[in-house]
């Protein structure tokens, strides 16, 4: 709850959450944080995913939107979210039926706006469109992971919508939290991701390194460099980062401040150009195509 109100207090307004994060006890957190301050937040809440044995299941009926916003109202202590967000678009559900049911919720005033995560193509984000106005989608963007870049970016632009990056740090890479494999706790599902793969993880610490190096000459993180790069992509891109701690939430949120020339860009881009990193396995990871 303190670092949520650090967060507040260093000028951060957007709070990403789910209701399936702590199986909705982290809505509980954030309720608590935001007392006597929610005109001060952006309540942006995912939706759409249940895990009943520990495995994320896609659940985008139009019944479980309802049921998970309106739980998600009751633990949070507010009448309205600002936006609530599909986790992944359901494949047993036309993206029609459930942009539908999102809409229903706004006319009641139980959010303000909608959004769209995972699972996403502009020909789905056209249809979804032609049921209502989706305020933002939501992927996986980073330095290391750049597949939105080919087409959903230039989706979102078009439609005025705002793309929200989340592992925006590598999941972890990217923040300097390892510099060999070795200091991977046992365990940790980091030890199967193709990024930190014995084959491919020499060669992307040599890139963190120089970014490292870069950051030092600016006087900031190498988490704050490279978020601060996304925050300069074309278009409002907005990075997710997770921030477990004080330490780490302020060392991300100078990212905020951090003015990048072109000259810095392009230095960026040639120490990590689009596809310098080992192959990530999130691919493998999204749900299938929707109808």
């Amino acid at each position: 709850i303190a670092t949520l109100q650090r967060a507040m207090d260093l000028g951060i307004n957007l709070f990403d959450t789910s209701s399936n994060y702590g199986k909705g006890h982290n809505h509980q957190l954030i309720g608590k944080a935001i007392k006597g301050k929610r005109d001060q937040v952006v309540i942006h809440s995912k939706l759409g995913t249940i895990r009943p044995d520990g495995k994320t299941q896609v659940a985008g009926s139009p019944e479980h939107i309802r049921n998970s916003t309106e739980g998600g109202l009751k633990r949070l202590g507010i009448d309205c979210m600002d936006v609530i967000c599909i986790s992944r678009v359901d494949p047993n559900f036309p993206v029609e039926e459930q942009v539908g049911a999102m809409a229903e919720l706004v006319k009641e005033g139980k959010t303000r706006y909608i959004g769209i995560s995972k699972s996403l193509t502009p020909e789905l984000l056209d249809r979804a469109w032609k049921v209502h106005p989706v305020v933002s989608m939501q992927d996986e963007y980073s330095l290391f992971v750049r597949d939105p870049e080919a087409k959903l970016l230039a989706a979102a632009r078009s439609h005025g919508m705002a793309f929200m990056g989340f592992a925006p740090l590598g999941r972890g890479i990217l923040a300097g939290l390892f510099h060999s494999r070795d200091e991977i706790p046992e365990g940790d599902e980091r030890l199967i991701d193709d990024r930190y793969s014995p084959e491919n993880i020499d060669a992307n610490l040599k890139m963190v390194g120089a970014l490292e190096d870069m950051a030092g000459e600016k006087g900031v993180s190498v988490s704050a460099l490279v978020l601060a790069w996304l925050i300069h992509q074309p278009g409002q891109v907005i990075p997710i980062p997770s921030s477990k701690s004080r330490k780490h939430l302020e060392e991300n949120a100078k990212a905020a401040s951090l003015k990048l020339s072109a000259e810095d860009l392009s230095r960026i881009n040639a120490i990590c150009p689009a596809g310098a990193l080992g192959a990530s396995n999130h691919e493998r990871n999204r749900a299938g195509a929707a109808r």
